[in-house]
């Protein structure tokens, strides 16, 4: 059971100020003094950063308390466990075109009936019609049907029959058979005739039924001695168009009647038909009772042909059963093709007009269900075995598509039926409705054939270069002083159908995240991570998020340091005011980073149960410089535990340690040995005891423990130490064995290797990401992606911007139209004169 969920919050009536809201800044960037409150997209920035054990909250933070609740907006089933009954609606007509709805009715174990829209994916109604199993359902109209139940057998084989009938429109139900159903044999089938005027209920060790739709009446309750049913199936020949015709005739003489001679030849035929049609109305009320018939097989596989008109029923001709087929289990029927399943897996195609029948063995055993196709001249077959299920083409008497258990599905299969005239539904035992193509593949379907209720910002559900378009558009607008909203006040060459897809993404985002798009107050590095969440790009997401923090980390630190005080690349920034969330771990600072670790080895002591345990909390301790405490745990170790001595001796080794120059060597050489010898992680911690963690690092790195070796780098080196550490790793990322690159260059953007960040970008093809990285795109790579989006104005400021490299591109982008335009080259000798500044 699915409970949908609306987050409502509660907070400080005093702060003024939504929790909904950030109070202080967007992901690391300040918000300004004019700049509007940039909408939370996630969870994350409303309960706010991860605190360190023992450290203060920033003095200029501005606290709230936020209590988190659901409300309950909804109540929303899943399906229960199997075995279900599927039936799908009457197909879609020219008729019922204005109107139609694909809904598919799903009877369940516990007795209910769920409606599902196929196209929109929702629930439609959930029905709790029957107090048992529903066995079967059966569509009168668009908007109701018959289904039924039958309970668990008593002492005398007899069972409680339920029958309803259920209007979709209002949730009605009723007992269809009345008080009929108590104490009788089960149900075996029940089938709707074609013009859905007939029902007959079949039974297992009783005669059929035979009932009006319309009218709800028993029509004939066959004889005792009537043949017992093994399948059955209802013509789809009727003569209710030639009963039209002959009462429009009918209509047509009385109309004429009630017209004088004199009169006639002034009254127009419109006007005759105007009445014609008048009266049709008023009789399309009275059914009008049309002939169908049906057939059906018995035990010993002869096929019987019943018609019944009104209430009479006759009796018609008998076919002898065919020596080749077994018991019959199913039929169906369209057109001129009669189709009969045996419980041997043969299936028998009877040509009725050119009276001719050809059988085919399946050799896959009872054949459980056959079902046609919708559609005028669509003869495709469903059919369902015990093992799968197969789509065959009548017309040419072959195989389309085939599924079997064990060989292409892990599934078996419970019920099927067609939900299109290309398209399969069926119920599995895994507790699945699936919709298949009719090749049985894939459940996927295209999401923009989906009917959704309401606008929805999913940009991933325009094609690949229209939502690189629109992201491309919702980054940068340099060609234009003021953000726009509107895809069709730019100069893009692409066509309308792709224009409009884009401006209906734009025109579903909410007023709140347009009004903050549109903020001329909102930054580069805030516009990019809130475009990287609205796409739901985790790569970009990481990116801008390390990259914002640490490129005002290290602008604070060109800010506050001494003139003259030339510093490189991989430098410490200054403690920053706010840290890089602790969840980027390694990424993060190495003073936050150590505290974080301690920490975390503190609540592993606390929470300490055993020697295993302790030994791990004791090495950790040691390679973080904590001999104090290490050396406590040691001695913990009882008399009776076989590492007693080792761990008594590892504590007098770390109490007694010196800087001496010999005691140096000799441990160092110890180390040296134990690491040579499969022993690298006790060589390590005897490398970290005597201060040498650089060593110790690139030993780790040499051994491929490469995030083992920046972690220590983090805890124990300092700034120029680490750098060296981590731009290795960075490199090692970078190599074709492993092609990490993006890793790479998180890690370059912690160390401050800006430079380098923007070079492996260009290298990836990151044209966008790496033009927006350094805010001033020099190589012409980018512009050259806005020209392959069409958004030419793009193309020529960047490509303008580029010197020599954009020559090219702008000869390209304006060629035989008189060259660049002014507006282009006005802005960027405004943008060069801001440079010089």
């Amino acid at each position: 059971m699915m409970l949908p969920y609306d987050i409502i919050t509660d907070y400080f009536p005093d702060s003024g100020l939504s929790p909904l809201y950030t109070p202080i800044s967007f992901c690391g960037s300040p918000l300004g003094t004019n700049q509007k409150r940039i909408q939370d997209l996630s969870l994350n920035s409303m309960i706010g950063q991860t605190l360190i054990a023992g450290e203060a909250l920033p003095p200029s933070s501005i606290q709230q308390e936020v209590q988190l609740k659901f409300l309950l907006s909804g109540l929303l089933s899943g399906l229960p466990l199997p075995p279900f009954a599927l039936r799908m609606c009457p197909p879609l007509t020219t008729k019922n075109i204005n109107h139609y709805q694909p809904l598919l009715a799903i009877g369940t174990s516990n007795g209910s009936v769920l409606v599902y829209n196929l196209t929109s994916g929702l629930l439609h109604k959930e029905l709790s019609v029957h107090s048992c199993e529903v066995r079967g359902i059966e569509w009168l109209s668009l908007t109701s049907f018959l289904s039924f139940a039958t309970s668990a057998p008593n002492n005398m084989g007899m069972v409680r029959n339920e029958l309803q009938h259920v209007d979709l429109l209002t949730g009605r139900c009723f007992a269809f058979r009345g008080e009929r159903g108590n104490d009788e044999p089960p149900i075996e089938m029940m089938k709707v005739s074609h013009l859905k005027q007939y029902l007959v209920v079949v039974f297992r060790d009783k005669p059929l039924e035979l009932w009006d739709t319309r009218t709800g009446t028993l029509l004939r309750e066959m004889a005792k001695n009537f043949p017992t049913v093994t399948a059955l199936e209802w013509s789809p020949s009727h003569n209710l168009k030639s009963l039209k015709k002959k009462q429009m005739a009918a209509r047509e003489a009385m109309a004429r009647q009630t017209v004088s001679d004199a009169e006639q030849s002034i009254v127009e035929s419109s006007v005759i038909s105007l009445l014609q049609d008048a009266e049709s109305k008023s009789e399309s009320s009275q059914a009008i009772s049309a002939r169908e018939h049906f057939v059906f097989t018995d035990t010993d596989g002869q096929v019987y042909h019943i018609t019944v008109e009104g209430n009479t029923v006759k009796d018609g001709a008998r076919i002898p059963p065919d020596g080749s087929m077994g018991s019959i289990a199913c039929i169906a029927w369209k057109g001129d093709t009669l189709v009969l399943g045996d419980v041997d897996g043969n299936l028998n195609f009877w040509d009725l007009k050119a009276r001719l029948s050809r059988g085919i063995p399946t050799h896959r055993g009872w054949v459980k269900k056959i079902r046609f196709a919708p559609g005028k001249g669509n003869q495709k077959l469903l059919v369902m075995y015990t093992d799968g299920a197969e789509v065959w083409d009548t017309k040419e008497v072959q195989m389309v598509s085939s599924m079997r258990i064990g060989r292409n599905v892990n599934y078996r299969v419970l019920d099927i039926d067609w939900c299109t005239s290309d398209k399969v539904v069926l119920a599995s035992d895994d507790g699945c409705i699936r919709v298949l193509e009719m090749a049985m593949k894939s459940a996927s379907y295209r999401m923009d054939e989906q009917d959704l209720t309401d606008p929805v910002w999913c940009p991933y559900l325009l094609v690949p270069r229209a939502a690189l378009t629109l992201k491309t558009f919702l980054l940068l607008q340099p060609w234009s002083g003021t953000f726009t909203m509107d895809i069709t006040q730019v100069d893009y060459t692409e066509k309308d159908e792709i224009k409009g897809l884009i401006q209906e993404q734009l025109n579903a985002m909410s007023n709140d995240m347009k009004s903050v798009l549109q903020d001329p107050e909102l930054s580069l590095l805030q516009r990019c991570l809130l475009v990287s969440r609205l796409f739901g790009d985790e790569s970009d997401l990481h990116f801008w998020t390390v990259a914002s923090h640490y490129i005002q980390a290290f602008a604070q630190a060109r800010l506050s340091t001494a003139e003259g005080n030339n510093q490189g690349e991989g430098t410490k920034p200054p403690p920053p005011q706010n840290h890089l969330d602790i969840c980027n771990d390694i990424l993060c600072e190495s003073s936050y980073f150590q505290k974080f670790q301690l920490d975390r080895v503190h609540l592993q002591e606390v929470k300490r149960s055993s020697y295993e345990h302790t030994k791990k909390c004791a090495d950790q301790l040691l390679l973080l410089g904590q001999t104090d405490r290490a050396v406590q745990l040691l001695l913990e170790t009882s008399a009776d535990n076989s590492s007693y001595y080792c761990d008594s001796l590892k504590a007098c080794l770390v109490t007694t340690i010196t800087s001496s120059g010999p005691s140096q060597s000799t441990i160092k050489l110890v180390a040296t040995n134990m690491i040579a010898n499969g022993k690298l992680a006790e060589g390590v911690q005897l490398l970290c005891l005597i201060d040498k963690a650089a060593d110790a690092c690139r030993y780790l790195q040499t051994y491929g423990e490469w995030n083992r070796a920046a972690w220590l780098a983090k805890v124990r080196l300092n700034p120029a130490e680490s750098s060296d550490v981590l731009k290795r790793w960075a490199e090692h990322l970078c190599s074709p064995q492993v092609n990490q690159k993006s890793k790479a260059i998180l890690v370059l953007l912690s160390l401050g290797c800006f430079y380098k960040v923007g070079e492996m970008l260009h290298g990836m093809r990151y044209f966008d990401r790496a033009a927006l990285f350094i805010e001033a795109c020099l190589k012409y790579g980018y512009a050259r992606l806005l020209r392959s989006l069409g958004l030419r104005e793009g193309a020529a400021l960047w490509a303008s911007r580029a010197g020599n490299a954009g020559e090219q591109l702008m000869e390209e982008l304006f060629q035989g139209e008189g060259g660049v335009p002014e507006s282009v080259i006005s802005e960027d000798k405004e943008l060069g004169q801001e440079n010089t500044e």
